[in-house]
């Protein structure tokens, strides 16, 4: 009978070890086994391009390689619920990579991270690292802000620009905005900005407001960083014939003859890149990767006069 006991006590020591080593490996890949994906938008996906371009990145590598699933979650625009929203969704444990796109996410993804610390998370349009279950993506937004600024130099005939933004945040103080005011100084060292931020992500309204009130004070060419927000930018410009500069995504459509030119981040083609890594046990966690103009991440559009992106990539070369 002792030795039954003892046979029956070392069997359940390693079963237990067992367990343990199986919930400690849950999110390490084998190379081309199947992937779990959420795609988590902060936000909802009709009107942000470049949620529209994540999700249809996820979905069409997941067509192309059938062991691969992913789930869509929009989180809306309820800021205050999107953290909670990710605990709830990543609580089960069935999703091998979480991915997003909002500068806000790395904060967010700590703080779940705690309560979850086998989840991986995947950031795009973010710098964060340090954390050895999230990877970042940081689009070169100085980059992309110099052009656009370079741009809006060329258009604005009042030599007042505006950038209106959802909210302050470091990467938007540090590169965005500094480098827009730069890009039109490059053109005419007169040239002044008017910057604004709304608050929130989703006050359509309140950005309306701003708007209407920056072009009464002289502001004639716009950018912005906002979201579903950025749908009041967009409506009062093209009604008070103001023209913008768009971020990110290929925006024409959004306001056809007011938006005169967007950088271009190929989101599409990054998140089908990123989940190809991913589904080969290629991400490295914890460090951020940054794509830019060298890497072709980053290309540039016009309607206004398409020599401008020569004449600019020619004075970026140039500089420090």
């Amino acid at each position: 009978m002792l030795i039954l006991k003892r046979i029956t006590i070392v069997l359940l020591i390693i079963t237990l070890f067992a367990s343990i080593g199986c919930s400690r490996s849950n999110n390490v890949k084998n190379p081309g086994q199947e992937l779990s994906v959420l795609v988590f938008v902060t936000g909802v996906i009709t009107g942000s391009p470049t949620y529209e371009l994540m999700v249809e990145g996820a979905l069409s590598f997941a067509k192309e390689n059938p062991q691969v699933s992913v789930k869509i979650y929009e989180a809306q625009m309820n800021q205050a619920l999107w953290e909670q929203q990710l605990a709830e969704m990543v609580s089960g444990g069935q999703y091998d990579i979480v991915i997003g796109s909002n500068p806000s996410l790395p904060e967010i993804c700590e703080n779940v991270s705690k309560m979850f610390p086998n989840q991986k998370y995947i950031i795009l349009d973010a710098n964060h690292t340090g954390n050895p279950n999230i990877k970042s993506y940081f689009y070169n937004q100085y980059e992309q802000s110099l052009f656009l600024g370079y741009l809006a130099g060329n258009v604005t005939t009042s030599k007042k620009i505006g950038f209106i933004a959802a909210q302050e945040y470091p990467l938007l103080i540090n590169d965005m905005v500094p480098g827009f005011i730069k890009g039109a100084r490059l053109v005419d060292p007169g040239i002044e900005l008017d910057f604004r931020v709304i608050g929130s992500w989703a006050d359509a309204g309140k950005a309306a407001e701003l708007t209407s009130a920056m072009i009464d004070s002289g502001v004639d060419v716009f950018t912005s960083i906002a979201g579903g927000a950025s749908q009041g930018l967009i409506r009062t410009a093209v009604d008070r014939g103001a023209y913008m500069v768009w971020y990110n995504t290929e925006a024409y459509n959004l306001a056809p003859g007011f938006i005169v030119g967007c950088g271009i981040m190929r989101i599409k083609e990054i998140t089908e890149n990123i989940l190809k890594d991913a589904l080969n046990n290629n991400i490295r966690y914890g460090e951020t990767t940054i794509l830019g103009i060298k890497d072709g991440s980053l290309v540039f559009s016009t309607i206004f006069d398409r020599n401008i992106i020569d004449n600019f990539l020619e004075i970026y070369n140039d500089l420090d």
